[in-house]
């Protein structure tokens, strides 16, 4: 018996890892053809039935059923969060394209617009979103839009105190009068702060009595007594010549 045809050849083992490969890159492929997988960025807010959608990055997927598929799902951008699930129905076109097409309803000014229907790339058939129940208005999602405030502006400019301020003002002029003798007072206080800078002189007017004390120490009686000295003397000498 042969036991060397039991061995695969190397061939064999060629085509295995082939087809190994192949299965592995088509897999991820088969997955988004099956759940229709799609990336949805939103430039302004919208509506798909009655969920909101502010701006951002969405991901729009088909719920893994077997017998309806027309469930989609909202996820946030990293697929952690689902928004909600919506119910949508069967739509055809003529001519599938090779992108993601999305149409929107035709809706009031002042509301958001609302999604409509979403076709996967190459697919002739896709998904409609029934027309919302209830639109947003976007007033409500954007309050800034909205200038309630400047309007208030005007009214406080309204020309109505204009005629109250000559009512007040003649009863502010005898008030502005009271205060005139203010500063009349003070200038009083100034005049009376005068004397101090006199006290100063007074030590100076003690100076000149220093003199009148100093004639009172040359007095005349030593002048009479020197004069007396003298007259003595001359006499003295006069009896001299004359004994002489």
């Amino acid at each position: 018996m042969n036991y060397h045809l039991l061995v695969p050849s190397r061939a064999a083992l060629a085509i295995l890892g082939i087809a190994l490969a192949i299965g592995a890159i088509t897999s991820p492929a088969r997955a988004d053809l099956w759940d229709k997988k799609t990336i949805l960025t939103v430039n302004e807010t919208i509506q798909v039935r009655d969920t909101v959608l502010e701006p951002g990055q969405y991901v729009l997927k088909l719920l893994n059923s077997q017998s309806d598929r027309h469930i989609v799902q909202i996820f946030n951008r990293d697929q952690t969060h689902i928004i909600n699930t919506v119910l949508a129905i069967p739509r055809e076109r003529l001519q599938p394209t090779d992108k993601t097409a999305f149409t929107f309803w035709e809706t009031p000014p002042g509301n958001v617009r609302a999604l409509r229907t979403w076709f996967y790339p190459g697919d002739n058939y896709g998904q409609e979103f029934p027309y919302p129940k209830h639109l947003q208005q976007v007033a409500m999602l954007m309050p800034p839009a909205s200038a309630p405030a400047p309007e208030p502006a005007p009214i406080a400019s309204s020309p109505e105190p204009a005629p109250e301020e000559p009512t007040t003002s003649p009863a502010a002029q005898p008030e502005a009068a009271a205060p005139e003798p203010v500063p009349e007072q003070t200038t009083e206080v100034a005049q009376n702060a005068a004397p101090p800078p006199e006290a100063p002189p007074a030590p100076d007017q003690s100076t000149p009595e220093q003199p009148a004390e100093l004639p009172k120490t040359g007095s005349p009686y030593p002048a009479i007594g020197i004069s007396g000295v003298l007259l003595l003397g001359l006499a003295g000498l006069l009896r001299l010549k004359r004994t002489a």
